[in-house]
């Protein structure tokens, strides 16, 4: 389903790491059988948020007709 380098959208919440549904990361390296992922969450200064190894059910594929979106980090504001 997805290559490395691939966009990635979460499907799902994943607060210990302060990431929401429709976060935006990238693919850094896939695993057999394009079941698990590693997945590369950036913040705007590309400093690295999370990485983490997720399912091909937790990520999908983004749609062109979606429109992009910033929010702030709450750990950033603490």
């Amino acid at each position: 389903m997805f290559k490395e380098l691939d966009i990635a959208v979460l499907r799902r919440d994943v607060p210990e790491h302060d990431l929401k549904s429709g976060d935006i990361g990238a693919i850094v390296h896939c695993y057999d059988v394009g079941e698990m992922y590693e997945v590369e969450f950036v913040d705007a200064g590309g400093k690295t948020v999370a990485l983490l190894t997720l399912g091909a059910a937790d990520i999908r594929a983004m749609d062109g007709s979606e429109i992009l979106h910033v929010r702030g980090l709450e750990k950033a504001a603490a």
